[in-house]
């Protein structure tokens, strides 16, 4: 196969992308370069010869908006690759936040318990990093956890992955020291709102909620955590921006003390953070 300049390669791609962002164009052009050649920037502004590689398909599924992580069938989280798929959510800088609250706790061996575990990518993460601890993971889709396992693996992870309705059913486990979750938190009054790479390929289960119960998982995680967290357990979930009031609201009156909202990078609340413990 004739080789070609992968600066030319690169620049093909870029104009046959019919995205409003320039920067978005140059990001998903230097991550197929990198994901299917191996070259850095770098690589490609020296001209570096590869084989050509036909990228008409995956352009075609870029320009309807199809997102790449999807594509390329993997994504970053915390310095970590995990593999997705649209059976899970794409991890989002805003969990990494999560992830980055609960490591700043400084737990000793903890149980851990990650409500709606998607990837896997929360339940991983923190087992990986904190030393000794047990995690266990939930979801109530099978093909969720087939995904999540899969990254266990992969990475070398050891957690306990369960099938099960948080919702409906209680749980089979002793308490934990730690209850994590990224539930989902949009209403469904927000999907006008949305991008469409997010709302025609992410799964819907894991992202919408009724207007009319929006708060629904931290009012199970509220509630559950009377049997399921240890007497001097911790809460740390991810919320809904314009509900951060509302959901330290309710762990308070659920007798849970120093609730805090921790705002995200663009200031907005993102994380409640609860102490079983007086």
């Amino acid at each position: 196969m004739k080789p070609a300049n992968s600066k030319a390669v690169f620049q093909e791609i870029k104009s046959k992308l019919m995205l409003d962002d320039p920067e978005e164009v140059h990001a998903i052009a230097l991550a197929l370069m990198e994901k299917y050649f191996g070259l850095s920037l770098t690589d490609i502004l020296s001209e570096k010869e590869i084989e050509i590689k036909n990228f008409n398909e995956i352009i075609e599924r870029l320009n309807r908006h199809e997102p790449l992580q999807y594509i390329l069938g993997e994504t970053v989280f915390f310095g970590r690759k995990f593999i997705v798929n649209p059976s899970v959510l794409i991890p989002r800088p805003e969990t990494e936040l999560l992830v980055s609250e609960v490591l700043r706790a400084k737990l000793n061996a903890p149980r851990i318990l990650d409500v709606g575990t998607g990837s896997g990518c929360i339940a991983i993460t923190l087992n990986l990093e904190i030393q000794n601890s047990k995690v266990y993971a939930i979801d109530v889709a099978q093909n969720s956890l087939d995904t999540a396992k899969v990254n266990s693996k992969k990475l070398g992870a050891d957690v306990s992955f369960l099938l099960h309705d948080f919702l409906k059913n209680s749980l089979p486990i002793d308490p934990v020291d730690l209850i994590v979750s990224n539930p989902p938190y949009v209403r469904n009054s927000e999907r006008r709102l949305m991008k469409s790479n997010v709302l025609n390929y992410e799964p819907h289960q894991a992202l919408f909620v009724s207007d009319h119960d929006p708060l629904i998982f931290y009012e199970a995680i509220a509630s559950k955590s009377k049997t399921l967290l240890n007497a001097s357990g911790k809460v740390f979930v991810e919320i809904n921006e314009h509900f951060g009031n509302e959901v330290k609201d309710l762990f308070e009156f659920s007798g849970f003390n120093e609730v805090k909202i921790i705002k995200d990078l663009d200031g907005k609340d993102r994380i409640v953070t609860a102490h079983k413990g007086n």
